[in-house]
């Protein structure tokens, strides 16, 4: 449709582009307009954000776009039916939170992760409830398997390898394991490299020494202990 959103709109899929998308569904072609939704914080001139928002409004393009909408809107409202059965199978679990609301079911996915575990590890740098989750149903919340952090780590694969031979060491190599914590903590770490925490600094400064493969496995290292 020759419309540049990108100068418009960081996520297409936010509330400033889905109101432009819902707009010209709805038969709006002005540009001036279009551009009155968007975002007030954007960087982009007046200028350079009308004209990124002229479009050729073919009649097959139209059709395609509401397509994707309408199909956009069918999973979203899937992912928040899997989202509340989550929740529910999740307020099941003993809850080990002293808090006068632990007699009443959770009402959020942090709530429940909390009250499950009794921390907040979304206060982790990098750390947020979806990653929590997933950590949580691999490794459970009983932490007293490992003797301590560095064990955890080992376990979770983000240590230097220790391949020695006649007191030479061979390999520094992390070793290889398919664990899903592991994965999520990679994950996360790689979302620093933007962040202006000592996390993020952290994994900067690692990353202009031994690369940022390594630099990312260092960082999932501290976030493992962390937890």
């Amino acid at each position: 449709m020759n419309l540049q959103p990108a100068n418009v709109v960081s996520d297409i899929t936010g509330k400033p582009g889905m109101l432009i998308i819902n707009a010209i569904l709805n038969g709006e072609r002005n540009p001036l307009l279009l551009a009155g939704l968007c975002d007030q914080r954007c960087k982009n001139s007046e200028e350079t954000i009308v004209r990124s928002l002229h479009g050729n409004y073919r009649p097959e393009h139209l059709f395609s776009l509401k397509q994707a909408v309408d199909l956009y809107g069918f999973y979203q409202g899937q992912i928040a039916e899997c989202d509340k059965a989550i929740l529910a199978q999740l307020a099941t679990f003993d809850i080990t939170s002293d808090s006068d609301n632990g007699s009443k079911p959770p009402t959020t996915l942090g709530e429940a992760l909390l009250r499950m575990s009794g921390v907040d590890l979304t206060k982790i740098d990098g750390i947020d409830s979806n990653s929590v989750l997933k950590i949580i149903a691999e490794i459970g919340i009983d932490m007293s398997r490992w003797k301590s952090p560095k064990h955890f780590a080992s376990w979770l694969g983000l240590c230097p390898g220790t391949k020695v031979s006649d007191g030479k060491i061979l390999s520094g190599r992390s070793k290889q394991v398919a664990n899903r914590a592991a994965a999520t903590l990679r994950t996360a770490a790689f979302t620093l490299f933007n962040s202006k925490s000592a996390l993020g600094a952290y994994l900067r400064r690692q990353r202009s020494r031994p690369g940022a493969p390594k630099a990312i496995t260092a960082t999932a290292h501290k976030l493992a202990r962390l937890i």
